[in-house]
């Protein structure tokens, strides 16, 4: 598809075509119950935090092994905590396979026809390119886990950068950790984030190595923004339309403000070297219309106490670059803020008929669907869980230090 057929674009209100699909949408939302109680929270919580700690300890420990690359050899150093990177993806989706599993309901446009897919195993498979900017509205604090599951799903799970608060970098292990990884800190005052945020994007517009389609000119990136800086509750909101009426904006049902000015300077200085921004507006089925997810969905409930998403909705589109507006701020405000207006016509449809309208119908390739995944596909949607296609998968957390292990053994049992 060429830069002409991607215009501006309102969300269609096209509605499933099966009588089954039409049932399950008149349903009204219900809230998803506790599961466990406080002595099973316990357990989960040691068990849990166990894995993932052990995860990030094992993950640190295996970029500091890989940290002198970057004297040696930049390349091999960047291919190297690339892999990392792919490491935490896994970790995190192992975590929410076995303690939240979520069933996604994937839509889109027909900018994204011919990119979603659904494996052999059953799982999605997306087909989006190695660089891009990716945008969505933040809802809680499981949007970028879910997100970079989406990456997975592209084989792209070791290029994810993302855009984060300055306080992230000081929790131990994890906090530099995500240095390594090569992720942008603001600390959301413009006159100190501007150096640091073009001094990153600066390393991104460089050329390595590590790209899955042969010798691209740039290296594979997935630039992850939430351009309105924090998720959706009843005081963000407050907040947002209270500037939103100063500035004469009128205020979204069931989003805040996006804010211009990071990702206008993002795009700018990626202009020439990215081609696509994909938008995609997530929705979590549970809180009824009107309500902030917020208050049902925390990573406590969603992970200790067995109260994740009924289903995650995601509904993708994407836009070209060059028909973005990047040579006048305000002319790019305006347009950021008209396509975030449409995102909130796309939450009203969910809220109405419980999924987002698709365009994808007849172009999603699969070979083993279920019965209910049939049903889905000719109405345009990907229905999955979140899940590793093997659990072997796990073993590159740690095969380097297993490998180091195994060699310091060799060399202590060759000089005894």
């Amino acid at each position: 598809m060429d830069s002409a057929e991607v215009r501006q674009r309102k969300p269609t209100a096209a509605e499933p075509t099966t009588a089954e699909l039409q049932e399950h949408s008149s349903k009204p939302p219900t809230e998803p119950r506790l599961k466990y109680g406080i002595s099973m929270q316990i357990v989960r919580s040691l068990l849990l935090s166990t894995w993932f700690d052990c995860c990030c300890i094992v993950i640190f420990a295996t970029q500091l092994i890989g940290s002198p690359l970057y004297l040696i050899h930049k390349d091999y150093y960047y291919s190297y905590m690339a892999f990392t990177k792919q490491c935490f993806g896994l970790a995190i989706t192992a975590l929410t396979q076995w303690a939240a599993p979520t069933l996604f309901r994937v839509s889109g446009d027909a900018s994204v026809r011919g990119q979603l897919h659904l494996s052999d195993d059953g799982l999605l498979r997306t087909t989006f390119p190695e660089r891009l900017v990716l945008i969505a509205n933040h809802q809680v604090y499981t949007d970028w886990i879910y997100l970079w599951w989406f990456a997975y799903t592209n084989v792209m799970h070791g290029r994810v950068f993302i855009i984060l608060k300055e306080s992230l970098k000081y929790i131990p292990v994890v906090g530099q950790g995500m240095m390594f990884y090569g992720f942008i800190f603001m600390a959301r005052k413009w006159i100190s984030d501007k150096p640091r945020l073009q001094h990153r994007l600066e390393k991104l517009k460089t050329q390595h190595s590590g790209s899955h389609s042969g010798q691209p000119k740039y290296d594979p990136m997935w630039l992850l923004m939430f351009p309105e800086g924090t998720n959706l509750s009843i005081n963000t909101k407050r907040k947002s339309d209270a500037f939103g009426l100063k500035q004469g904006y009128p205020s979204f049902k069931h989003q805040i403000l996006p804010r211009s000015t990071g990702l206008f300077f993002c795009l700018q200085q990626l202009r020439g070297t990215v081609d696509w921004v994909y938008d995609s507006t997530i929705a979590y089925e549970g809180p009824p219309k009107g309500s902030y997810p917020d208050k049902y969905f925390t990573l406590r409930s969603t992970y200790l106490q067995g109260r994740p998403p009924t289903s995650v909705n995601v509904h993708w589109r994407r836009f070209a670059m060059a028909d973005i507006p990047l040579d006048d701020q305000q002319e790019f405000d305006a347009w950021l803020r008209a396509r975030w207006a449409e995102k909130d016509e796309l939450m009203d449809h969910y809220f109405e008929t419980g999924r987002f309208p698709s365009e994808l119908a007849g172009s999603i390739e699969s070979k083993n669907p279920t019965e209910e995944q049939k049903v889905a596909l000719e109405a345009g949607f990907v229905e999955c869980n979140v899940r590793l296609h093997h659990w072997a998968e796990l073993g590159q957390i740690f095969m380097v230090l297993a490998g180091v292990a195994l060699l310091c053994r060799s060399i202590g049992s060759w000089i005894g």
